[in-house]
């Protein structure tokens, strides 16, 4: 993400990206980050938490008034509301299509290896 907004950038468009690892916003390059405390794979909020959703966009939007040059960080002030322990609840019933795929290609490749197989997947 940090690299498409610098191409971005270079066309004259700012951007700003929202960045639960935001300490690789050197490294990379990222122009403005809004940092944000979420778990992996719910940057905006939780599955239909539309309020919080919306906070966490307006939030990230409002970076721009603050951030007058490339290399600012802003970290917003929402919190996860659970325990880190407590984050698995979070996870869906039934894994996506990707991940129920690299869940199968995981046991198919651990049964090769346990047969004798090389356990590569080409």
């Amino acid at each position: 993400m940090g690299l498409v907004a610098r191409v971005i950038e270079q066309q004259g468009i700012p951007t700003v990206t929202l960045q639960l690892l935001w300490a690789f916003q050197r490294m990379i390059g990222m122009p403005r980050v809004a940092a944000i405390e979420h778990p992996f794979g719910r940057p905006f909020g939780d599955v239909s938490d539309v309020a919080t959703q919306r906070e966490v966009l307006l939030a990230a939007l409002a970076v721009f008034e603050t951030a007058r040059e490339p290399g600012h960080v802003e970290h917003l002030p929402m919190r996860w509301p659970s325990q880190p322990d407590e984050r698995r609840s979070w996870h869906a019933a039934t894994p996506s299509p990707i991940a129920a795929l690299l869940a199968e290609r995981r046991r198919r490749i651990a049964a090769e290896r346990e047969e004798g197989g090389s356990g590569t997947d080409a």
